[in-house]
């Protein structure tokens, strides 16, 4: 089956980019990122910024778009049966540059896994962007949410210019 990303979630004031690798089945389906309620992307952002969670998918967007986020798949499309990425073929990645040139203030890349990762890099955009390679929130990566949300707190909070409690940076 050929999969195709969603557009890109951002502001020009985006000073963090999270790249995935490609939505799985049920974000395709729901045309949401990051759909699958087992998987802990979203959980850890309402967490770190200190915002209530909720299912609202418009509201979190602008939870991307108030903290200083973008948000975006390196993979534009692909070929994949089923949700792993370990089952991509056919990958055409998505124009960073373009990205980059819309929110000239994105510093660091924060890469949501190690296929996201391996395909931001292959893209030769990163320039001088500090490009980090997260534990990936998919419950196929069995890390706890515990350490999960730890090196996401961390990541977020040294991106954002918050030592401490991300918190901090909310508007």
């Amino acid at each position: 089956m050929i999969c195709e990303s969603f557009p890109p979630v951002y502001t020009a004031q985006a000073r963090v980019l999270i790249v995935g690798s490609m939505p799985g089945v049920q974000s395709l389906a729901d045309a949401q990122y990051y759909a699958h309620p087992r998987n802990a992307f979203w959980p850890i952002l309402f967490e770190v910024f200190g915002w209530e969670r909720t299912g609202n998918y418009e509201e979190k967007k602008r939870l991307i778009r108030e903290n200083g986020l973008a948000l975006w798949d390196a993979a534009r499309t692909c070929q994949r049966e089923g949700s792993l990425d370990s089952d991509m073929r056919g990958i055409e990645c998505n124009d960073f540059a373009a990205l980059f040139a819309q929110c000239p203030q994105i510093h660091t890349v924060l890469c949501n896994g190690a296929t996201a990762h391996a395909l931001f890099l292959k893209t030769g955009c990163a320039g001088n962007r500090r490009v980090l390679r997260m534990p990936s929130t998919s419950p196929a990566y069995t890390l706890s949410y515990e350490k999960k949300l730890a090196a996401w707190r961390a990541a977020l909070g040294e991106a954002l210019g918050t030592l401490g409690d991300v918190r901090d940076c909310r508007p």
